[in-house]
């Protein structure tokens, strides 16, 4: 009867680590081009950096701590965005003060998640993605995800295994090393796809590329002289790399936090 356990666990285990070796020949190519070109140039600025280090959701959470530094915005503890002053003085804040919409005021969540999927948003993707910098956006998903599946066909495994095993015992068989040594078949072909991709795949789940996680390792703030501009682009550039929890503030981290409707 233990056999009836040991077919899903074993489908299971084969079909999810043949996507995630898909995946990998997708980011073996993807590499071997990045190095047979160079990267093309394009201008590392916060907003480079914060998609690199976090993607999308990223982008849009420095954006907002920008316009709250300036003025321009009012996060709210409570989780509510409201517009102070509407004029954007760039592409990205013109689309956030558009998307708050015409009250001048919405959810923080909301928000975050409209702009996530802006096009102002995935153009800063796009063209990082060209210039070899950023891992495709779904190149990147569907890594996750096949890693994902891995993961819950080991688990399921697992759990197969423990039923076969209790099966056995209800039955009074006694036999316990037949079906452990066939279920060690999908559990050492999930295991070890899974310490393989560590190496070769989990790179790829990154935002940055292998090219650009080495770019991101070369960004320090700079602070000069003291000056106030150089201690917000000190600030700036922690929340492009570390997200809110890197701000000093309290009120404004709890701002950016989820909050349950």
């Amino acid at each position: 009867m233990w056999l009836l356990f040991l077919i899903p666990a074993c489908v299971a285990a084969v079909l999810s680590c043949l996507r995630l070796v898909r995946m990998t020949a997708t980011a073996d190519a993807l590499a071997e081009q990045e190095r047979l070109r160079p990267p093309e140039a394009v201008g590392i600025g916060l907003y480079e950096t914060a998609y690199l280090a976090g993607g999308p959701d990223r982008v849009v959470e420095l954006a907002l701590v920008l316009m709250a530094g300036r003025g321009r915005l009012h996060l709210a503890h409570t989780g509510w965005t409201t517009v102070v002053d509407p004029k954007g003085r760039s592409r990205l804040e013109r689309a956030i003060v558009a998307t708050v919409g015409p009250e001048g005021q919405c959810r923080t969540d909301e928000l975050r998640r409209a702009m996530a999927e802006h096009p102002t948003v995935l153009e800063i993707g796009a063209r990082l993605s060209v210039a070899g910098l950023a891992t495709p956006a779904l190149v990147q998903r569907n890594t996750v995800v096949a890693i994902r599946q891995v993961r819950h066909a080991l688990l399921l495994s697992l759990l197969l295994l423990a039923a076969a095993l209790s099966l056995s015992g209800f039955a009074g068989d006694g036999d316990t090393v037949t079906p452990f040594a066939w279920f060690s078949l999908p559990l050492v072909l999930t295991s070890g796809t899974l310490l393989m991709a560590r190496v070769d795949v989990y790179p790829y789940t990154r935002w940055a590329s292998p090219v650009g996680q080495e770019v991101l390792r070369e960004v320090r703030p700079a602070r000069q002289h003291g000056l106030a501009d150089d201690e917000e682009r000190e600030l700036l550039t922690a929340v492009a790399m570390n997200g809110p929890d890197a701000l000093p503030d309290a009120r404004l981290r709890a701002a950016l936090r989820p909050h349950r409707t």
